[in-house]
């Protein structure tokens, strides 16, 4: 499971309801259930709020996309930031640049660890000659022009619409290799941030191509997002670079950016923003994000609350990418330490008020918080209906790659799917969840809805946000885009006080009309109280090589201690919480000390998990004494089962064959 945007140079890559054990189809412009939102911030209800959205450079090549489109469909002026994606960091100067060379191939953008090593665009920034029929002001440009591209075609749409401020996008997916190199120390943050500064803002781009030189670019952008995946974290693109000091260095890096933003704003005259994409999976929030410093730095940061399921689950069960909340029929929601938390409350609370069971302690104002929205669709092929139109199923992989979605299985836009997502027979929604879906009898996708996008508005007025991010904009995407505008700009009927939950009764025939009542039951909510009983015995080492468990030492995901003989591992941040007694689990118990590279079998002929092999999803191996069988949800290697963050491995129970 991942909770991320996942984007790359080439490629961007609702609805049934549940209500006591029954699914409906309803239209995608019906009336949902009424929508139930807890105030998980704190903050006061509010009206209307920030809009902000993607331009990816490259969708001016196979989706013809351009900033024109953004001018003539009204966008720009329904926008208050656009933020223009993505710009990559020198590898050998540790730098902004820019130039012209494609990512390495790799097909999905998974493989290859050096994929976005020295890419860029500089053609498509400042190079590439836009005639009238897709430029802003109408005009082609001419010979002898300071610069051309999408940067002059910026210029152009901030001359027509002066309140769109545009911010650069330092990073994405692909792109965030080197974001540990040049946060590491405080003079390779300096040399950073004044390279970004002198190139994008002081508009000192580099002759390329007949265009560009300095100051050919000043007055373009008005700041920067920052979009490293992730600091501190091993769950970005294969081959970043990471470390434990990511989380602090992080913290430093924006301060920089922020600092050196307001001497430049001082000798320009006005304000930068600076904004940050935020991780919404807690793993990575505690690993890299200073919750409680972080805020105070930016002018907004987009939480990406999406991506919380997609094809490495390659087959399946079928997923939501994008729910509010867990639905408790989600075979995932019970897997160690949690996979329910994966969803967009989860992500808010964690910011705003912390999570204590990864160590997070909020203090991000909900103020400066906007969820994200995403354009494109997850999806799975070879679904059988089940009880609820194909959610939760199991599938035979992901579907179908779509050429506009740079043909990643898996993924497709909007207008990709006009065949599904136009047919009120295959939409459905749901309302425990309160997410989209889509299914059309073989294929699953997950995305958004006019119902679903209401929900998140409804959720950012009731918890005081800032408003929304949408990712990204493209040719077709305007129904959900105008959607996404005109709800935010609006605001909650009610906000109730807890999200619904459903009943664990038996389906029943589907009604075939939406229901009208909204479930009044809320999930039971956590314990907050602690062990009655603490272990009597003190830590001992027990004969183990691993280091005896200390209560005054704090543990990282993936340590490993010794306590009373046993042998045991931390899923996530941890200190004092004793292992085997503490409510959430946080250690795991690889039973008697011994070597954890080679579990001794059990009583079944399964093979045993290696550190060193590479397994995809589907993969069946033992594990542990006594054996347990173990079955890999998505590509994984080097995580042991029981034993990593993300809760990669399904526990099948005891080896019996």
């Amino acid at each position: 499971m991942r909770a991320s945007r996942r984007s790359a140079l080439t490629a961007v890559l609702a609805s049934a309801v549940i209500v006591a054990g029954a699914t409906a189809a309803i239209g995608a412009g019906s009336a949902p259930a009424a929508a139930a939102h807890t105030n998980t911030t704190g903050a006061a209800a509010t009206s209307g709020g920030i809009k902000v959205a993607y331009f990816d450079q490259w969708s001016i090549y196979q989706n013809a996309y351009y900033l024109k489109n953004v001018d003539t469909s009204g966008a720009a002026d329904k926008l208050n930031y656009l933020l223009y994606d993505f710009e990559n960091i020198d590898p050998t100067n540790l730098t902004c640049f820019e130039t012209t060379k494609a990512t390495d191939p790799d097909p999905g953008g998974e493989s290859d660890p050096n994929a976005g090593d020295g890419a860029g665009d500089s053609f498509a920034d400042y190079q590439k000659s836009f005639d009238g029929s897709i430029s802003v002001d109408g005009t082609s440009d001419a010979y002898g022009m300071p610069i051309v591209g999408n940067f002059h075609q910026l210029q152009e749409l901030k001359k027509k619409h002066p309140n769109l401020k545009v911010l650069l996008s330092l990073g994405g997916w692909t792109y965030s290799k080197y974001f540990s190199d040049v946060a590491a120390s405080d003079a390779s943050r300096k040399k950073f941030v004044s390279s970004c500064i002198d190139m994008f803002i002081k508009g000192n781009i580099p002759s390329q191509g007949g265009y560009g030189g300095a100051g050919t670019a000043k007055g373009i952008f008005d700041g920067f997002d920052i979009d490293w995946e992730y600091p501190g974290s091993a769950g970005g693109h294969t081959g970043n670079h990471y470390s434990a000091a990511d989380k602090a260095n992080y913290t430093a890096l924006l301060q920089e950016f922020r600092t050196e933003l307001n001497a430049q704003g001082s000798a320009d005259g006005k304000t930068y923003g600076l904004s940050a994409a935020l991780p919404s999976g807690q793993d990575k929030i505690s690993a890299g994000i200073e919750t409680q410093n972080v805020g105070n730095i930016l002018t907004f940061g987009d939480v990406m609350t999406y991506d919380m399921h997609g094809a490495w689950d390659a087959t399946g069960p079928t997923n939501h990418q994008a729910p509010i909340y867990s639905d408790p029929n989600d075979p995932m929601s019970n897997v160690p330490p949690g996979n329910a938390k994966y969803n967009l409350d989860e992500a808010i609370k964690a910011f705003t008020v912390g999570d204590s069971s990864y160590g997070i302690p909020g203090g991000f104002p909900a103020s400066k918080i906007n969820v994200g929205i995403p354009f494109y669709y997850r999806g799975w092929t070879g679904v059988t209906a089940g009880s609820s139109h194909g959610l939760f199923q199991a599938a035979t992989g992901p579907a179908a790659g779509a050429p506009l979605s740079g043909n990643v299985p898996g993924v497709h836009m909007y207008k990709e799917l006009s065949g599904i997502v136009d047919n009120p027979a295959d939409t459905f929604y749901d309302p425990v969840a309160m997410a989209a879906y889509y299914y059309n009898g073989t294929d699953f996708w997950s995305g958004e809805s006019p119902v679903s996008i209401q929900a998140k508005a409804d959720y950012v007025h009731c918890n005081g946000l800032a408003g929304a991010m949408m990712f990204s904009m493209y040719d077709g995407a305007d129904v959900l885009f105008n959607d996404a505008v005109n709800d935010i700009n609006g605001s909650a009927a009610s906000c109730p006080t807890g999200p619904p939950s459903s009943s664990s009764s038996s389906p029943t025939t589907p009604p075939t009309t939406t229901p009208t009542t909204t479930p009044t039951t809320t999930p039971t909510t956590t314990p907050t109280t602690t062990p009655t009983t603490t272990p009597t015995t003190t830590p001992t080492s027990g004969g183990c090589t691993a280091a005896v468990w200390s209560a005054s030492t704090a543990y990282n995901g993936g340590a490993v201690v010794s306590y009373n003989g046993h042998t045991w591992t931390a899923k996530w941040w941890t200190q004092g919480d004793v292992p085997g007694a503490n409510s959430q689990n946080v250690w795991a118990d690889n039973g008697a000390c011994g070597p954890a590279s080679t579990p001794p079998p059990g009583t079944c002929s399964l093979p045993l998990w290696q550190s060193g092999t590479a397994y995809s999803g589907g993969a069946v191996v033992q594990y542990g004494s006594p054996a347990h069988k173990w079955t890999a949800k998505w590509w994984t290697q080097g995580d042991t089962p029981g034993s990593n963050s993300q809760g990669v491995w399904a526990d099948n129970g005891l080896c019996t064959s």
